[in-house]
């Protein structure tokens, strides 16, 4: 089970980034601990992947610098079992081995970078920031998705009709005869819901029902 009710010290109670990295080897977490913290990342060591498979994840930007060959669970077999969790951590693998068509799988899966060890620091470096922020960008995105979810379910089942067709391009007149009422009556409608999704003009508006996958209803 990925994700249990462990937390290691204070995981969840800080806001900065934080980089997980499991490998077997103490040695080689020991000196990427200190690389990091050099840089002032923050950092959490793990020797399996099912040790890191007990703790709570943080609600932060996040990444995981991986070793590919790790005893029990290996690391590709690891990243199958996140994704099938919908855990979407970003991955950087690392492996002694320069194995070729496991890097390409690893990469098809979705890994952020494959290096083979030993590597430089700045190689590591550049990945872990390229993971970070693209975790950054998704969880702002899905935050955004998730307020507009909430603003959509304030409205009215007459509202989310107007909107619905106001999203496929309707006219008010024409979205008054589709539905059987006024046109007044509509743009009453598209006035109040226009307010609850906080839409600043009809081009942001569109632009929120996209995100939401609002489409016109099929015939």
């Amino acid at each position: 089970m990925i994700g249990g009710s462990k937390s290691p010290g204070d995981l969840a109670s800080e806001a900065e980034p934080i980089i997980f990295v499991i490998d077997d080897d103490v040695a080689v977490r020991t000196t990427l601990s200190s690389l990091f913290r050099s840089v002032g990342l923050r950092v959490e060591l793990f020797g399996s992947a099912r040790d890191f498979a007990q703790i709570t994840m943080p609600d932060v930007a996040s990444c995981l610098v991986l070793d590919i060959r790790l005893p029990g669970v290996s690391g590709l077999d690891f990243q199958a079992e996140l994704a099938e969790a919908d855990i979407r951590i970003p991955i950087i693998f690392m492996t002694g081995h320069g194995d070729i068509p496991m890097s390409v799988k690893a990469m098809k899966a979705g890994a952020i970078d494959f290096l083979t060890k030993p590597f430089r620091d700045q190689d590591i470096l550049d990945a872990v920031i390229k993971a970070i922020e693209r975790d950054q960008k998704r969880r702002d995105s899905e935050k955004g998705v998730s307020e507009l979810r909430m603003r959509f379910d304030s409205l009215t089942s007459r509202e989310r009709e107007v909107m619905t067709q106001v999203a496929a391009g309707l006219m008010s007149k024409q979205i008054a005869a589709k539905l059987g009422i006024t046109e007044i009556t509509v743009k009453v409608h598209r006035g109040h819901m226009m307010r609850k999704m906080k839409a600043r003009s009809l081009i942001d508006f569109i632009g929120m029902a996209e995100l939401l996958g609002i489409h016109r209803p099929k015939r």
